[in-house]
């Protein structure tokens, strides 16, 4: 009897389950156009978060930045494309582009641009730095009040043909300095304008 009491408590879940999906899919279904669009923008910021999901954004992005501005070749085919250095109101300057795999295999020596003063601390770009050659100074990736760069993290590899977009946020450089040389280990060195 008991296992009869369990079938009818099932049978009586499931009419209930699919009562309640068909409110709901009648619910959804009369939104009109104001209610597809709430929850595609919801997913952005997902989406973006995610690190596995880091060639939506590039391709989001690639849209507003088409210009580059420097081009920094790297190993096994690994390519850095700048499209902005820009100084911000806050006293900073943010360098924005994508790191491209043009290779054939994946490229999974990131911990080399973590720089050498962060070795163990997961996976980020803050081994990159800006040179002030007029001012003779060097400017490293800035850092939370919790010592995270203020760059991009979680790249643990790159996969043949993936692009990884990439910022990286530097103390300003005096307002005279419009010029500037940006590097990140293992890719080569290259003199960037300022703007803004």
């Amino acid at each position: 009897m008991s296992i009869r009491r369990t079938v009818k408590v099932s049978g009586g879940t499931a009419g209930a389950i699919v009562a309640v999906l068909a409110l709901t899919l009648t619910g959804c279904g009369g939104g009109g156009g104001g209610d597809a669009k709430a929850p595609a923008k919801s997913e952005s910021p997902k989406s973006q978060g995610a690190g596995n999901q880091a060639p939506v954004p590039s391709a989001g992005q690639s849209t507003e930045p088409t210009e580059v501005i420097a081009t920094l070749n790297g190993q096994a085919g690994m390519t850095l494309l700048i499209n902005s250095v820009r100084r911000d109101a806050g006293g900073f300057v943010t360098v924005n582009g994508q790191i491209k795999n043009t290779g054939s295999e994946a490229f999974t020596h990131t911990a080399d641009w973590r720089g050498i003063e962060l070795k163990g601390s997961g996976e980020s770009v803050a081994g990159a730095t800006l040179v002030d050659k007029a001012g003779k100074k060097r400017y490293y990736v800035l850092r939370d009040t919790e010592s995270r760069c203020l760059c991009t993290t979680g790249v643990s590899s790159v996969d043949p043909g993936q692009v990884v977009p990439f910022f990286a946020q530097f103390p300003a450089p005096p307002a005279s300095t419009t010029e500037v040389e940006f590097s990140l280990p293992t890719f080569a060195t290259a003199t960037v304008k300022i703007s803004g």
